[in-house]
């Protein structure tokens, strides 16, 4: 039965294939004879070690009898064993069976330690002439080895000394106005400078987008009529705290839209804490490096209060520093810690009080004789590693400060003239040194930039700045290149082509561009849809088409001639008939008739325009008809002689 079944499906798979038009349903699988394969690697082998072993004699045939009759020995002994080890791989292929392969863990080490034992051998006894001097290892040096040893370690001194990575080869001046420019800040990525002044101005600066003019592309007035004291972007860039010198700060977006405005506080409450916002003047402000949401800013009602974006009618916290009678100390600046979990803030009486972010009651660092009593501390600056803290004082001077040891400071420089309740100080990116600026009186000097290494406290640097104090100064660590706002209202931006990146190199190499003024006005386009086309106006495609059509008509292409001032020229008198009035006036003087008697003077006119018709007659020659006049008749005449009473009243 099953042979039966068999040969009817083979008949089927026959007629169907005769049918397809192919001879199978499948391929055959390939048969590999392994024997046959392994000899044919092992004779490939064989060949390539005999073809290695001409190389090698080839080679050193130049260094003697004694180096070869070796390497020789050597080269056979090492393909014999290659050879026999193929052969043994390919005896145990053909006879292992079917599993795992043993081990070969102990013979491959043996082989290997062979191998580097024959290594070492070869190196040993290798005979020939000595090395040349200064051959190690390769190609013998050269000078330009030498050469690059010297660069390299040109480079490690420039590395080692930070005053050679100041990027000043290069600077460029903006205009902000005329008075002090009392803050300044850059975006995170570097693209967008905003600087605000004693003129009320806040002004932004596009680098991508500016050219060799350097204008900013936008200025507003936040506040109305109060000086900016503090600007500063917040971490994601897209919001701009401007603090004041009134009580309420704002937050603008990237372009100076207003996004939100801190709610002012009672001023007649006591308890500062149980106010909503600040009652008094603003001295400055910052952004939290961590959350985007929440800024912080000081005001002279002694608090330092945070606030959040999305909630602006109630501050989150408020912090109040203490004198050390307990009595309400004016807040002058106010800063966050790089990892954000400390406020600092700096004090009309010199302190320095530092509170744990969570914590509004007790300081946790406090510094009772930072500066000189009564001496407003006009910044305070965190180091890029978080151990570190700068301040400026109104003393004239600038200390450093190890906030794990906050009983005394570090270093401090004297000398540094502070006029400005606002003038900055900053870490360079590497943390390796401290910049500052001075203030001079009116034509008694130049205000310099001073740099000081952190570690000693050298004034190692300085730049002359302008005859006008130094106020804000900005180092930005991508760009690296450093930002500084005087008190004439210049803002200068230093940078090297080589250091620096972006920034000022972007607009330094736009030629200006030219503005383009109109010569002629276009005619202004009326849009009639329903109009018939006999009195449709065809659509201007451009302006700019128009004009040139314009140019080439000689009527709207003339340039009326200018006013006449002075005695006159060409002809033409300035005190008679340059102007309308002065024509009429001259007519009317000039006119010796007599006007009194105007029945004179229209008839005076009447045999002119009789015999030479030229306003009236000529209008109606063609179309007037000939004049016919009512003749006297006699009824007329009688009823001319009746009496009044008679006569028909119409």
């Amino acid at each position: 039965m099953d042979s039966n079944n068999t040969e009817g499906r083979m008949n089927n798979d026959g007629d169907i294939a005769s049918v397809m038009g192919f001879s199978g349903f499948g391929k055959k699988a390939r048969t590999f004879d392994l024997e046959a394969i392994f000899e044919q690697t092992r004779r490939t082998a064989i060949e390539r070690s005999r073809q290695v072993l001409d190389d090698r004699l080839m080679e050193v045939e130049a260094q003697g009898e004694s180096s070869t009759s070796v390497l020789i020995q050597k080269d056979t002994e090492k393909a014999a064993a290659t050879s026999r080890k193929e052969d043994t791989d390919s005896s145990s292929s053909d006879s292992e069976p079917v599993g795992p392969p043993p081990p070969q863990k102990d013979s491959n080490n043996e082989e290997k330690e062979n191998d580097d034992d024959d290594d070492d051998d070869d190196d040993d006894d290798l005979v020939g002439p000595p090395l040349p001097p200064g051959y190690k290892g390769g190609a013998p040096q050269s000078d330009s080895d030498d050469e690059d040893e010297d660069e390299q370690n040109d480079e490690d001194d420039e590395d080692d000394n930070p005053v050679k990575k100041i990027p000043d080869t290069h600077e460029i001046t903006l205009l902000h106005g005329t008075k002090t420019v009392s803050a300044m800040a850059l975006d995170p990525s570097g693209a967008r400078l905003v600087t605000g002044g004693y003129d009320f101005d806040v002004r932004f600066w596009d680098f991508a987008g500016m050219d060799r003019a350097l204008q900013a592309f936008r200025s507003l007035q936040p506040c109305d009529c109060h000086q900016i004291r503090a600007l500063q972007y917040s971490i994601t860039g897209d919001r701009i705290l401007v603090v004041s010198g009134n009580a309420q700060a704002k937050v603008l977006d990237r372009d100076g839209f207003n996004v939100m405005e801190c709610i002012k506080g009672d001023q007649y409450i006591v308890d500062m804490v149980n106010t909503k916002g600040h009652t008094a003047m603003l001295n400055d402000g910052s952004w939290h490096p961590k959350i985007k949401e929440e800024f912080m800013t000081c005001s002279n009602d002694g608090t330092v209060r945070t606030w959040d974006v999305t909630s602006e009618k109630k501050h989150k916290s408020v912090f109040k520093p203490r004198s050390v009678q307990g009595k309400k100390v004016t807040p002058t600046c106010c800063t966050y810690s790089r990892d954000g979990k400390l406020i600092a803030a700096g004090c009309q009486d010199g302190t320095i009080q530092i509170w744990d972010r969570n914590l509004s009651v007790h300081t946790k660092f406090h510094c009772r004789q930072a500066h000189t009593p009564g001496s407003d501390i006009s910044r305070l600056c965190f180091s890029y590693d978080g151990t570190i803290l700068a301040s400026r004082g109104g003393d004239d001077t600038l200390k450093i400060w190890d906030i794990r040891n906050f009983k005394k400071p570090l270093n401090t420089a004297n000398g540094l003239t502070n006029y400005f309740a606002m003038t900055d100080c900053c870490f360079s990116p590497d943390d390796q040194l401290v910049v500052t600026g001075t203030s001079v009186k009116k034509d008694e000097g130049n205000g310099n930039l001073v740099f000081f290494d952190r570690v000693t406290f050298q004034r190692v640097y300085e730049i002359e700045v302008t005859n006008a104090s130094v106020v804000r100064c900005l180092w930005h660590p991508k760009l690296n290149q450093v930002m500084v706002g005087t008190g004439n209202g210049l803002v200068k931006v230093y940078y090297d082509p080589v250091k620096s990146h972006r920034g000022a190199m972007l607009c330094v190499v736009k030629s200006k561009t030219k503005v383009k003024h109109a010569e002629a006005l276009a005619q202004e386009y009326v849009i009639t849809p329903h109009a018939l086309p006999m009195f449709r106006e065809a659509r201007q495609r451009s302006t700019r088409k128009q004009l040139e059509k314009d140019r080439l008509d000689p009527k709207k292409s003339h340039k009326p001639e200018p006013p006449v001032s002075g005695p006159g020229r060409g002809g033409r008198v300035a005190a008679h008939g340059g102007t309308l009035s002065s024509f009429i006036v001259k007519n009317i003087a000039l006119d010796k008739t007599d006007d009194s008697n105007a029945r004179e003077a229209i008839l005076r006119h009447a045999k002119e325009a009789s015999e030479n018709p030229y306003w009236v007659a000529p209008a109606y020659k063609k179309t007037q008809p000939n004049p016919v006049f009512a003749e006297d008749s006699e009824e007329d005449e009688e009823a001319d002689k009746e009496p009044e009473w008679k006569k028909r009243k119409i």
